[in-house]
């Protein structure tokens, strides 16, 4: 479930400069430039015209950057679409008390801010791209902090925030609850951990002319059931479009219902959690269980 992060102060285009300008002098008097983003774990700023700087802006996300770091490069050969490359490893300093990466600049918008208009050829290539990721050596992974049951993901703050969304009539809070229900009473993954995104929301897509471009964000890269890359279906997508998303994943019907299951969980609690301090992910949100439970039996 969403964490409570403990922030760094002023994580700006200065200290970037700063950092830049100590640990690779190289690329120092490069501009440096902020790029708006939603996300809550990351700031990500562009350094010059091929080059992004990617700071935790988070205690809990500490470990990410070495993380992507070290397999990404290792698994980028074997996926179907571009993901970052890591080009430089910064390390402590200039009071910033974290891990930090540059990376290659990717081209593009993310699917928020640039909605993907071509969902039908999205839907086909993000459904290859999982399985692609999920046919990589998995040996050595970490697990994903969604590679388990939904259940030990949300722990225990699905019914607070049906609750909590029922009482301002958001949400259907009974139709929900039988949903919930129903997620709860799903048989769990049994097979062997395969490597999953596990945050495949609209602002870790890029778009270019209207079509899905590459896959970012690795900071939930890890290991465990593949259920939760399937939340895309209902994030994303159309009802139109989700079949061609199914087909193309390879997944089996239990694995497609425990990813409905997600959609639904992480929509909920997250929209509770984030409709006052972050209006944009609560608006992805809210469309992922509204889109989910709409495809409830």
């Amino acid at each position: 479930m969403p964490a409570s992060p403990t922030m760094d102060p002023a994580i700006d285009p200065a200290l970037v400069r700063r950092l830049i300008a100590a640990q690779f002098p190289e690329w120092a008097g490069l501009p440096v430039r902020a790029v708006d983003s939603a996300g809550t774990d990351n700031a990500m700023y562009r350094l010059g015209d091929d080059l992004a700087v990617r700071l935790p802006k988070a205690e809990w996300t500490e470990g990410q950057a070495e993380k992507e770091r070290y397999w990404l490069p290792r698994l980028a050969p074997h996926l179907t679409l571009p993901v970052p490359e890591p080009v430089g490893h910064g390390v402590p300093g200039e009071g910033f008390e974290r891990p930090w990466t540059v990376y290659r600049w990717l081209d593009g918008d993310d699917a928020y801010d640039a909605p993907i208009t071509d969902l039908a050829h999205a839907a086909v290539e993000l459904g290859r791209f999982g399985v692609s990721l999920r046919a990589a050596d998995a040996t050595g992974g970490p697990r994903s902090f969604r590679g388990g049951p939904v259940t030990d993901w949300e722990k225990g703050a699905m019914a607070p925030a049906i609750a909590a969304l029922g009482a301002d009539g958001t949400l259907a809070a009974a139709a929900v609850t039988e949903a919930w229900e129903a997620v709860l009473r799903l048989p769990r993954w049994r097979g062997a951990p395969v490597w999953v995104h596990a945050d495949l929301l609209p602002g870790n897509l890029l778009t270019r002319d209207g079509r899905l471009h590459a896959v970012i964000d690795f900071g939930g890269l890890g290991t465990g059931d593949p259920a939760c890359d399937m939340m895309a279906a209902w994030s994303l997508l159309t009802a139109d479009t989700r079949p061609l998303f199914r087909e193309a994943s390879r997944v089996d019907d239990a694995t497609w219902a425990r990813g409905r299951g997600w959609a639904l969980c992480w929509g909920v609690v997250t929209e509770a959690y984030y409709r006052e301090k972050n209006p944009v992910l609560a608006s992805v949100a809210h469309r992922t269980h509204v889109e989910a439970l709409a495809d409830f039996p």
